[in-house]
């Protein structure tokens, strides 16, 4: 606290040099560039076929990718055959003269799949009920009747094809799991893709006057964010003037104010130092008796014939007077005189009502500017005559409207079947999830009877051991035989019907859309109905090319320059808007903002600080306060006198002596309690008083008359730095308000000629359903049935390993005697291992 005024003068004046070195430097740069105000702000403009737009759908690579290849593979085994253009040609053209037997040649792999699933169907059950039958006569999955050498080796054999089978089918199902629900997961967005599709095609051919319309329309877009601008122009300006001369004013009120509050701290300083002084003065005048008359009487006793070893206590009697003296001090009477009343002003409040009336400089500019505003509103709010005629000049197209019609019918009508879509999705979904637990309901009877059964196994040996959990282990294997015959039917329908289905849309319809034998087959003439002639639906004279048309949307190719439209649409005499820029710069020019409310100093601080460097603080003979301070208030140490001297009276001879010197200890230790310790306590606080005034009063002065100086500089100063970051800022906002309106035009040039009626939708389009339809869909489907048509043939092995495998676990009827038995043992005492009652 008493180090921050003499450190007040380097920082403050280090802090104004930088102040206004910055603002003088803020200054030559917004003249050079417009940094502050910055350029017009990127405008988000709608696209007029917004609908038009289709994002690009992807399945991301993941885990099941070499599931799906395998399964393409398989499919493509199935289904060797080409493309069937003729077929399908017949199909579409005179469905009734379709033949069965080009239908069956056709799909010649999936008949033989379908005889495997038959026999699969009808073999299986039979073999159950058969097994059923022999197990309910208990001739199958028994027990082994007699133990022999090799038992050993087949039943490992055995346990170990079950337990490789039980992981092929654990894999298999998890597989299962995973694609049914992927599965599951994908179908809703691919059924939503479906009305977006259509959507975004209707875009494709809605009617283009509209959509210039809709361009027009959004000229609301520069206007609306310019004359919101224009609202806050003046704060605008304001707040550029506030940010570029914040620093330099702040510097100067912070500078304000910590010199307010070392003037505060330092008559506070002042005013204890007088205090102080008075109080030693008194105290001085009080101890001084006392110190005497204690000095001469103990002089009295220690002077006594009978007082022994008294020398030493007698030199420091005699040194017991008073050291430091006050009265030689000079009085700062005059000083605390020439600053009466000081501070005058509360310097903080002072300091905080400046900065609220700078801070308000923003609001203040606002109203300055509010007539001016006004008028270039009136301007702007008025729409160019060449954008209301913008869609009423440009040519249409008759058919547009007709098309867009049709898709719309198609995308209502096709909501509540994609509902059913995705209702009957639900069924197979549940379906395949009951399916997928029964077959893992299979895997786990596995593994609990072979672990069940190679604890049987292992406490075998004990002779005391129950043969429980081996029969347990073997019933439980025996339940999941049953479980394998029980699931075996409507696994093989569920995989037959979903391999038939998603196998012919993978091979008949995915592999020849990736190809793009489907586009060249809609190419060929007279492949597709006249009712299906995309040239004879789009009201075209001339017949266009599928693929052809395909790739160049795809390229992004729009309508505009296909069809040089240019030559027949004049669009840049719609885009003129230079009436807005000459009023814009003619008013902007008469700007001008008043600052004469910002003081900086009020007239009572500014009285205060020429009181402080008139007063002859810095004048003060601070080094005879310090010389005084050095010295002790009593040049020998009371406090140890006393202890000596009852230490003295311990060691006289004479008890009246004694007593006399103990009474004398202690009166001295009363005059320390009494009156020597709050005089050092004095002592001290003058010390510190005087040391923060001696440290603070030189520069003190230096830094009010810098201080006053510099606030009388900034005040004649800001008006003129005022206006000229106004004249820069208002030019930097002419420049960013024609900015909006160049973006606008821009956008409108593009958005004609690139985007609106552009097909790059249609071919979107085409490869999103192609990706929902064979990678998000077709893929997971075919997926699912491949890994459930894996579980499903992997049972047959399950069965056969776990009955054979069961027979071990269960107790054997005769056991293999050996040459350690009890009956080629001499000397062996039988042990009785059971006993029945």
């Amino acid at each position: 606290m008493t180090r921050v005024p003499g450190l007040l003068a380097p920082l403050l004046g280090l802090g104004l040099g930088l102040g206004l070195g910055l603002i003088l430097s803020s200054l030559g740069a917004g003249a050079a560039d417009c940094r502050s105000f910055g350029r017009a702000e990127r405008l988000a403009f709608a696209p007029a076929a917004r609908v038009r737009w289709l994002a690009p759908r992807g399945r991301p690579p993941g885990p099941l990718n070499p599931l799906y290849g395998t399964v393409r593979r398989f499919l493509s085994v199935v289904q060797f055959n080409p493309f069937p253009a003729e077929l399908v040609k017949t199909l579409l053209n005179e469905p009734s003269s379709v033949k069965v037997d080009e239908v069956v040649r056709y799909e010649a792999g999936y008949v033989v799949c379908a005889v495997i699933a038959g026999l699969y169907l009808l073999l299986v059950p039979i073999a159950g009920l058969c097994f059923c039958c022999c197990r309910c006569r208990r001739r199958c999955g028994g027990r082994v009747k007699t133990e022999h050498k090799a038992m050993a080796c087949e039943r490992g054999t055995l346990m170990a094809f079950l337990l490789l089978t039980t992981l092929v089918l654990l894999i298999g199902v998890v597989c299962a799991f995973v694609t049914n629900q992927h599965m599951h997961e994908q179908m809703a967005p691919g059924v939503e893709a479906v009305p977006e599709t259509l959507l975004s095609l209707r875009g494709l051919v809605s009617d283009v006057p509209q959509e210039l319309q809709a361009v027009a329309q959004q000229f609301s877009l520069p206007q609306k964010r310019v004359l919101e601008e224009l609202d806050g122009v003046g704060k605008s300006i304001g707040s550029t003037i506030y940010t570029q001369l914040k620093s330099t004013v702040y510097e100067v009120l912070t500078s304000v104010n910590s010199l307010g509050q070392a003037l505060q701290l330092s008559m506070d300083h002042l005013q204890a130092l007088n205090a102080t002084l008075v109080e030693l003065r008194e105290g001085q005048r009080d101890l001084e008796p006392a110190v005497r008359e204690h000095r001469e009487h103990l002089l009295t006793l220690l002077q006594e014939p009978g007082c022994q070893d008294c020398t030493e206590a007698q030199s420091r009697a005699r040194a017991l007077e008073l050291g430091a003296d006050f009265d030689q001090v000079s009085p700062v009477d005059d000083v605390l005189h020439r600053l009466k009343g000081v501070p005058e002003a509360n310097f903080s409040s002072m300091v905080q009502e400046e900065n609220s009336t700078f801070n308000a400089l923003p609001l203040l500019a606002a109203l300055q500017t509010a007539n001016m505003v006004k008028e270039l509103k009136e301007v702007i709010a008025q729409k160019p005559e060449g954008l209301r005629t913008l869609a009423e000049e440009f040519p249409g197209w008759e058919a547009a409207s007709r098309w867009s019609q049709a898709l719309e019918e198609v995308e209502q009508s096709s909501r509540p079947y994609l509902k059913e879509v995705q209702r009957y999705e639900k069924y197979r979904w549940i379906l395949g999830c009951v399916l997928c637990s029964a077959v893992l309901l299979v895997v786990v009877c596995n593994l609990l009877g072979l672990n069940l059964g190679i604890w049987g196994l292992a406490a075998r040996e004990d002779p005391g051991h129950s043969e429980a959990k081996g029969e347990a282990g073997a019933r439980f294997l025996m339940m999941g035989v049953g479980f394998s015959f029980l699931l075996a039917a409507p696994l093989i329908l569920l995989v037959f019907a979903t391999f038939l289905v998603g196998g012919n849309v993978q091979t008949l319809v995915c592999r020849s859309w990736e190809s793009r034998e489907l586009y060249k087959f809609a190419d060929t003439p007279g492949n597709l109905p006249p009712s299906m002639n995309l040239s004879q639906l789009l009201g075209l004279k001339k017949n266009i090319s599928i693929l052809l048309a395909y790739q160049q949307c795809k390229e992004g190719a729009a309508l505009w320059s296909v069809l040089q439209l240019n030559d027949s649409y004049d669009l840049e005499k719609h885009l003129n808007i230079s009436q807005y820029t000459a009023k814009l710069q003619q008013e902007l020019q008469n700007l001008k903002i008043d600052m004469k409310n910002l003081d900086l100093l009020s007239p009572a601080a500014h009285r205060d600080l020429e009181a402080l460097q008139s007063s002859g603080l810095e004048n003060i003979h601070y080094s005879t306060f310090l010389d005084q301070i050095q010295k002790p208030v009593v040049n020998t140490n009371v406090e140890k006198l006393a202890q000596e001297l009852e230490g003295l009276a311990r060691t006289q001879g004479s008890s009246v002596l004694g007593q006399q010197l103990q009474e004398e200890a202690q009166g001295l230790k009363n005059l320390y309690q009494e009156k020597v310790l709050p005089q050092q306590s004095l002592v001290a606080n003058l010390n510190l008083t005087v040391r923060a005034l001696a440290s603070s009063a030189p520069n003190l002065q230096t830094e009010t008359s810098r201080v006053l100086d510099n606030v009388t500089y900034l005040k004649g100063q800001l008006p003129t730095w005022a206006t000229s970051i106004l004249r820069n800022e208002s030019e930097c906002f002419l420049t960013r308000e024609m900015g909006y309106f160049s973006q606008y035009v821009a956008w409108v040039r593009e958005e004609v000629t690139q985007h609106i009626a552009t097909c790059q939708p249609l071919s979107r389009a085409l490869d999103n359903g192609r990706v929902v339809l064979c990678d998000m869909i077709a893929d997971p489907w075919n997926a699912f049935w491949f890994c459930l048509a894996w579980c499903t043939f992997f049972l047959i092995p399950s069965i056969i390993f776990a009955v054979k495998t069961s027979k071990y676990f269960r107790p054997i009827w005769k056991r293999l005697s050996s040459t350690s038995s009890e009956e080629t043992q001499l000397f062996h005492i039988p042990r009785v291992t059971s006993l029945k009652l």
